[in-house]
Protein backbone atom coordinates (compact mmCIF):
# COMPACT_ATOMS: atom_id res chain seq x y z
CA UNK A 1 0.00 0.00 0.00
CA UNK A 2 1.34 3.37 -0.97
CA UNK A 3 0.72 6.27 1.42
CA UNK A 4 1.78 9.61 0.00
CA UNK A 5 1.93 13.09 1.50
CA UNK A 6 -1.53 13.63 0.07
CA UNK A 7 -2.90 10.87 2.30
CA UNK A 8 -1.00 12.07 5.36
CA UNK A 9 -2.24 15.66 4.96
CA UNK A 10 -5.80 14.43 4.44
CA UNK A 11 -5.73 12.35 7.64
CA UNK A 12 -4.28 15.29 9.56
CA UNK A 13 -6.89 17.73 8.18
CA UNK A 14 -9.74 15.31 8.92
CA UNK A 15 -8.47 14.93 12.49
CA UNK A 16 -8.37 18.72 12.80
CA UNK A 17 -11.91 18.95 11.44
CA UNK A 18 -13.15 16.32 13.88
CA UNK A 19 -11.49 18.10 16.81
CA UNK A 20 -12.83 21.56 16.00
CA UNK A 21 -16.34 21.10 14.63
CA UNK A 22 -18.89 22.27 17.18
CA UNK A 23 -22.36 21.76 15.72
CA UNK A 24 -21.33 23.94 12.78
CA UNK A 25 -19.11 23.60 9.73
CA UNK A 26 -15.39 24.42 9.90
CA UNK A 27 -13.94 26.55 7.12
CA UNK A 28 -10.95 25.29 5.17
CA UNK A 29 -9.25 28.63 5.85
CA UNK A 30 -9.09 27.90 9.57
CA UNK A 31 -7.87 24.34 8.97
CA UNK A 32 -5.27 25.71 6.56
CA UNK A 33 -4.01 28.18 9.17
CA UNK A 34 -3.84 25.57 11.94
CA UNK A 35 -2.19 22.91 9.78
CA UNK A 36 0.09 25.22 7.77
CA UNK A 37 -1.19 23.73 4.53
CA UNK A 38 -2.09 25.52 1.32
CA UNK A 39 -5.79 26.38 1.05
CA UNK A 40 -5.98 25.29 -2.60
CA UNK A 41 -4.39 21.94 -1.70
CA UNK A 42 -6.97 21.40 1.06
CA UNK A 43 -9.75 22.30 -1.39
CA UNK A 44 -8.58 19.50 -3.70
CA UNK A 45 -8.41 17.01 -0.84
CA UNK A 46 -11.79 17.92 0.61
CA UNK A 47 -13.38 17.73 -2.82
CA UNK A 48 -12.25 14.09 -3.01
CA UNK A 49 -13.38 13.47 0.60
CA UNK A 50 -16.81 14.95 -0.20
CA UNK A 51 -17.16 12.73 -3.29
CA UNK A 52 -16.30 9.74 -1.10
CA UNK A 53 -19.06 10.71 1.35
CA UNK A 54 -16.74 11.36 4.29
CA UNK A 55 -17.49 15.08 4.68
CA UNK A 56 -20.42 17.36 3.92
CA UNK A 57 -20.04 20.90 2.69
CA UNK A 58 -22.11 23.97 3.47
CA UNK A 59 -21.95 27.04 1.28
CA UNK A 60 -22.26 30.68 2.19
CA UNK A 61 -21.38 32.72 5.25
CA UNK A 62 -20.63 30.43 8.16
CA UNK A 63 -20.14 27.58 5.71
CA UNK A 64 -17.40 25.00 5.58
CA UNK A 65 -17.08 21.28 6.11
CA UNK A 66 -18.40 18.84 8.69
CA UNK A 67 -17.99 15.10 9.07
CA UNK A 68 -20.65 13.16 7.18
CA UNK A 69 -20.58 10.40 9.82
CA UNK A 70 -19.50 10.17 13.42
CA UNK A 71 -15.73 10.09 13.98
CA UNK A 72 -15.77 6.50 15.24
CA UNK A 73 -17.41 5.39 11.98
CA UNK A 74 -14.68 6.79 9.72
CA UNK A 75 -11.59 4.63 9.25
CA UNK A 76 -8.21 6.09 8.33
CA UNK A 77 -8.11 3.67 5.38
CA UNK A 78 -11.25 5.32 3.94
CA UNK A 79 -9.61 8.74 4.08
CA UNK A 80 -6.42 7.57 2.40
CA UNK A 81 -8.21 5.58 -0.28
CA UNK A 82 -10.49 8.56 -1.02
CA UNK A 83 -7.71 11.08 -1.60
CA UNK A 84 -5.41 8.63 -3.38
CA UNK A 85 -8.29 7.86 -5.78
CA UNK A 86 -8.14 4.14 -5.06
CA UNK A 87 -10.67 1.48 -4.19
CA UNK A 88 -10.31 -1.20 -1.56
CA UNK A 89 -10.39 -3.63 -4.48
CA UNK A 90 -7.00 -2.25 -5.57
CA UNK A 91 -5.52 -3.90 -2.48
CA UNK A 92 -7.42 -7.13 -2.56
CA UNK A 93 -5.77 -10.36 -3.63
CA UNK A 94 -3.88 -10.12 -6.89
CA UNK A 95 -4.56 -12.18 -9.98
CA UNK A 96 -3.14 -15.70 -10.11
CA UNK A 97 -0.17 -14.83 -12.41
CA UNK A 98 0.76 -11.81 -10.25
CA UNK A 99 0.64 -13.87 -7.06
CA UNK A 100 2.73 -16.62 -8.66
CA UNK A 101 5.35 -14.09 -9.77
CA UNK A 102 5.49 -12.45 -6.32
CA UNK A 103 5.74 -15.82 -4.57
CA UNK A 104 8.56 -16.85 -6.87
CA UNK A 105 10.54 -13.70 -6.07
CA UNK A 106 9.80 -12.85 -2.44
CA UNK A 107 7.33 -15.36 -1.13
CA UNK A 108 4.18 -13.84 0.22
CA UNK A 109 5.99 -10.96 1.88
CA UNK A 110 4.52 -8.08 -0.13
CA UNK A 111 1.08 -9.58 -0.53
CA UNK A 112 0.69 -10.08 3.20
CA UNK A 113 2.36 -6.72 3.94
CA UNK A 114 -0.17 -4.79 1.86
CA UNK A 115 -3.05 -6.75 3.36
CA UNK A 116 -1.87 -6.09 6.93
CA UNK A 117 -1.28 -2.38 6.35
CA UNK A 118 -4.78 -2.01 4.93
CA UNK A 119 -6.24 -4.09 7.75
CA UNK A 120 -4.49 -1.92 10.35
CA UNK A 121 -5.62 1.34 8.74
CA UNK A 122 -9.19 0.03 8.65
CA UNK A 123 -8.98 -0.70 12.37
CA UNK A 124 -7.95 2.87 13.29
CA UNK A 125 -10.84 5.32 13.42
CA UNK A 126 -10.85 9.09 13.33
CA UNK A 127 -12.04 8.98 16.94
CA UNK A 128 -8.84 7.11 17.89
CA UNK A 129 -6.75 9.85 16.29
CA UNK A 130 -8.75 12.52 18.12
CA UNK A 131 -8.08 10.81 21.44
CA UNK A 132 -4.36 10.51 20.64
CA UNK A 133 -4.18 14.20 19.73
CA UNK A 134 -5.95 15.22 22.94
CA UNK A 135 -3.62 12.98 24.98
CA UNK A 136 -0.66 14.75 23.38
CA UNK A 137 -2.06 18.11 24.48
CA UNK A 138 -3.86 19.39 21.40
CA UNK A 139 -6.42 21.79 22.81
CA UNK A 140 -9.78 22.19 21.19
CA UNK A 141 -10.78 25.64 22.26
CA UNK A 142 -14.53 26.11 22.46
CA UNK A 143 -15.92 28.51 19.93
CA UNK A 144 -16.77 31.86 21.55
CA UNK A 145 -20.46 32.56 21.78
CA UNK A 146 -21.78 35.85 20.38
CA UNK A 147 -22.71 37.11 23.86
CA UNK A 148 -19.28 36.30 25.30
CA UNK A 149 -17.58 37.93 22.33
CA UNK A 150 -19.46 41.18 22.89
CA UNK A 151 -18.69 41.18 26.62
CA UNK A 152 -14.97 40.52 26.21
CA UNK A 153 -14.41 42.84 23.26
CA UNK A 154 -16.40 45.73 24.72
CA UNK A 155 -18.67 45.94 21.70
CA UNK A 156 -22.20 46.94 22.56
CA UNK A 157 -25.08 45.43 20.61
CA UNK A 158 -26.13 47.65 17.74
CA UNK A 159 -29.67 48.96 17.86
CA UNK A 160 -31.81 48.22 14.82
CA UNK A 161 -32.50 51.21 12.58
CA UNK A 162 -35.76 53.09 13.11
CA UNK A 163 -37.19 51.96 9.76
CA UNK A 164 -36.60 48.30 10.68
CA UNK A 165 -38.15 48.74 14.13
CA UNK A 166 -41.27 50.24 12.53
CA UNK A 167 -41.31 47.39 9.99
CA UNK A 168 -41.07 49.77 7.03
CA UNK A 169 -39.59 48.07 3.93
CA UNK A 170 -36.18 49.33 2.89
CA UNK A 171 -36.40 48.56 -0.82
CA UNK A 172 -38.65 49.28 -3.75
CA UNK A 173 -39.20 45.55 -4.24
CA UNK A 174 -40.43 45.13 -0.68
CA UNK A 175 -42.79 48.08 -1.15
CA UNK A 176 -44.33 46.34 -4.17
CA UNK A 177 -45.23 43.37 -1.99
CA UNK A 178 -47.31 45.52 0.35
CA UNK A 179 -51.07 45.65 -0.21
CA UNK A 180 -52.30 48.92 -1.65
CA UNK A 181 -54.11 51.25 0.69
CA UNK A 182 -57.68 52.02 -0.36
CA UNK A 183 -58.16 55.47 -1.91
CA UNK A 184 -60.53 57.92 -0.33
Amino acid sequence: MRITTRGKVAVSAMTDLALHQRMKPVSLTTISQRQGTSLSYLEQLFSALRRAGLVESTRGPGGGYALARRAEQIAVAEIILAVENMDVDDYQPLTAPQVAQLKAMTGELWVSFNARVLEYLQSVSLKDLMEQAQAQGVVTAPEPEAKTLRKTSGIAPVARPLMARLQIPNSVFALGALPLAPRR
